[in-house]
């Protein structure tokens, strides 16, 4: 099994349609231990899904904007682990003022915001994890490509995420020496929670089934399979001297030019 022995704490689980499921889900299959958090008045959500998981795992607190609680969940993996080997990094935000063609006009405090919760949140938890990665180990931050253009409607989350981007990068660089990899996972669009809060996505949806040269399917179990195992394979001891990149599971969009069909 990939993650035989692997203790790995999972962010991001909120139903069983999203990604951090899917990956806690084949991840408990190929062999790891797994504790999730969660916050606020989505905890609830976590600990229903949390149910659906064999063994149930724990699920602790985490506002990823509280630099305490950051601290205090180091504390408790410390407590109940002693160490940490990977962590998924599934959290992402943006006020609807931020979304759906308003670039312009946002405020910076819901720039702000977004930016917090989408792409610093991710240097806060890596620094809070690192200590307790003593054997080195793997960091998975869920994507959405903004690496090379912009996207319609997506506006400043589409800045946090090329951020998010570059917050892997520099990461890289200094997590390296401790052997810890932080790679990110650009998934095509999938029919989760957070994606029902993007202003036009059943749009981009609809161009992405297209486009793709290998098909997708923003409802399609095998699609969010597949962006599962590919999470799970970067959490594992297989790609040991990958670290700073962006791994795109999109059924090749990216790499498509202009569609002239007609």
């Amino acid at each position: 099994m990939l993650l035989e022995g692997k203790k790995l704490l999972l962010t991001g689980v909120l139903t069983p349609q999203s990604i951090a499921f899917a990956v806690a889900e084949l991840a408990q299959k190929e062999g790891a231990e797994i504790i999730l958090t969660g916050f606020g008045k989505a905890l609830a959500l976590t600990q229903r899904s949390a149910k659906r998981l064999s063994p149930t795992p724990e699920v602790l607190e985490l506002d990823v904007t509280e630099p305490l609680q950051h601290e205090a969940l180091a504390r408790a993996l410390e407590s109940r682990w002693g160490s940490v080997d990977g962590v998924l990094h599934a959290v992402g935000f943006a006020p609807t003022d931020a979304l759906g063609g308003k670039f312009l006009s946002t405020p910076w405090e819901s720039v702000q915001r977004a930016f917090q919760v989408s792409a610093f949140s991710l240097k806060e938890l890596a620094a809070a994890m690192a200590p307790l990665m003593v054997r080195g180990g793997s960091i998975v931050a869920l994507d959405f490509d903004n690496s090379t253009q912009a996207w319609p409607l997506y506006d400043w989350m589409g800045v946090c995420k090329a951020g998010l981007e570059s917050v892997v990068r520099y990461l890289a660089r200094d997590l390296g020496s401790k052997n810890i990899r932080i790679n990110a996972l650009a998934a095509g669009p999938l029919a989760t929670i957070a994606a029902k809060g993007i202003p036009g996505f059943s749009k981009l949806e609809e161009q992405w089934s297209k486009r793709a040269p290998l098909s997708w399917n923003a409802k399609d179990s095998q699609c969010l399979g597949a962006v599962a195992r590919t999470a799970v394979v970067m959490l594992s001891d297989w790609m040991p001297k990958t670290t700073g990149e962006l791994i795109r599971v999109d059924g090749g969009y990216h790499a498509m030019g202009a569609d002239l069909a007609p």
